[in-house]
């Protein structure tokens, strides 16, 4: 493994899945998105994000429901939402946002998903840096209210 591969291939604390790695234009590295069916540019950050699809769908989230890179216009300006989980109805029900390993998960992160939700509108907002992994539950009527969950709940538990 070159050193460039090994930077994006570090062990997290999320498990482990059979990925496809290939050389691509440039010598970039790309990783195989069994959500978009496509090879994508290996970044430290889709390394986490690939990590929590397959645990997503190990927790029974259907891919059908998991939509990755959503665009958002806020105050003028297009933000994108890392994973957005749907309900069968069609509901946004959780945003998940993906950092890098070596990115610390702190208040300014915690304000990024928050701004994604005064849109949104989800019940459960999901910050992982691949290693560490915040699960919150918010009130249906107050947004202001949530509780910090252990896990991630299941997709028969939403």
């Amino acid at each position: 493994m070159t050193n460039q591969k090994s930077k994006y291939l570090q062990k997290l604390s999320l498990p482990t899945f059979n990925y496809k790695v290939k050389k691509g234009e440039n010598n970039k590295y790309l990783i195989f998105d069994i959500i978009r069916k496509k090879y994508i540019y290996l970044t430290e950050e889709e390394w986490v994000r690939q990590h929590m699809i397959h645990y997503l769908i190990d927790l029974g989230y259907p891919k059908s429901l998991i939509s990755l890179e959503k665009s958002l216009l806020y105050k003028n300006k297009v933000k994108r939402t890392d994973i957005i989980i749907f309900s069968n109805l069609g509901e946004i029900k959780m945003i998940i946002e993906c950092k890098a390993p070596k990115i610390s998960l702190n208040i300014k992160n915690i304000e990024q998903i928050s701004i994604y939700n005064k849109i949104i509108n989800a019940n459960y907002l999901v910050l992982t840096n691949g290693i560490n992994i915040i699960t919150y539950k918010l009130e249906k009527k107050n947004q202001f209210k949530f509780e910090i969950l252990k896990k991630i709940p299941k997709f028969s538990d939403l």
